[in-house]
């Protein structure tokens, strides 16, 4: 792979500490959730990691949508992931919910999603590794 950029960013604490990107762009206060025993009052990065993938996967949308002169300009994906217990540790597993427009068939638009889930980085890097649906709405 030849690498067109590199995004660094730094955690200190784990889930109880901070977040920084070298850029400083990104500084986050990160928190346990609630739900996994914590106050909630920080991000986590499992809301990180939905903000990746699913704007990484609009772009992707897009990018196919292009290719088959389809617009795709006002779609939406939401990305959810959830963590639990996977044996001795934790695994995640990810639903993208994709909201298309009103102008685009159902067959269409599930064929321009499976072809983005082919397409998107963060796709090519879950494949096999965690579960990944695909709900388009």
């Amino acid at each position: 792979m030849e690498t067109l950029y590199t995004a660094v960013a730094t955690a200190t604490h784990g889930r109880e500490g901070r977040a920084v990107s070298s850029d400083g762009r990104l500084d986050v206060g990160l928190a346990l959730p609630v739900e996994m025993g914590g106050n909630g009052e920080g991000t986590n990065p499992e809301q990180l990691f939905a903000a990746g993938y699913a704007a990484c996967f609009a772009s992707a949308l897009g990018l196919v949508g292009r290719h088959a002169k389809v617009d795709l300009g006002d779609a939406a994906v939401t990305a959810e992931v959830g963590i639990g217990k996977e044996g001795e540790g934790y695994g995640l597993a990810v639903t993208l919910r994709v909201e298309l427009p009103d102008t685009v068939d159902a067959a269409t638009g599930r064929k321009l999603v499976e072809q983005a889930h082919q397409v998107c980085p963060y796709s090519n890097a879950t494949r096999g590794n965690v579960p990944v649906e695909l709900v388009v709405e």
